[in-house]
């Protein structure tokens, strides 16, 4: 990977990860100055989006330390797995609040039950996405079973040297 392609993903991951915290830090300033008449600072769905950018924000945290093992030439080691394994968990929690935020929405749109199909089908989506990702990761499961043998290779031809 490039020195532009990994500057540019940075540049783009720092500031999806700054937009979350904004978001996350206005929520929490609008619950405690405005309160709505009569409601909970906390309903369904404002959990739901909090919880949703956590999951994203984890997602973001791990797509960076991916890159910095890129960048390094290391991420072609049993470490990466644990980052590859939080995108997966986070891309799976997120289309789970998805599904959670089709349910509640459900019961508003019986006169028009296409919008939660819709909604269905992009959760469905987003866990296509997360499959996309098990596949990589068993490619780099395959990558770095390659690497370990190929260095096993190199330790037994330099002993015959």
């Amino acid at each position: 990977m490039g020195k532009l392609t990994v500057r540019a993903l940075r540049a783009v991951l720092a500031v999806v990860l700054t937009g979350t915290v904004f978001v996350q830090v206005s929520m929490v300033w609008a619950m405690a100055t405005d309160p709505e008449d009569g409601s909970l600072p906390l309903n369904p769905l404002r959990v739901i989006v909090i919880l949703g950018m956590v999951a994203g924000q984890v997602a973001l945290g791990s797509v960076w330390r991916l890159v910095a093992m890129v960048r390094r030439g290391t991420v072609f080691s049993h470490a990466a797995f644990r980052y590859v394994d939080a995108v997966i968990g986070s891309i799976v929690a997120i289309a789970l609040l998805w599904f959670v935020v089709t349910a509640i929405n459900a019961p508003d749109q019986r006169e028009d039950p296409g919008v939660t199909v819709i909604m269905g089908g992009i959760g469905l989506a987003i866990l296509g996405v997360a499959l996309i990702v098990l596949v990589l990761r068993m490619l780099l499961v395959q990558a770095v079973a390659l690497d370990v043998e190929a260095a096993r290779m190199r330790a037994e031809l330099d002993e015959v040297i």
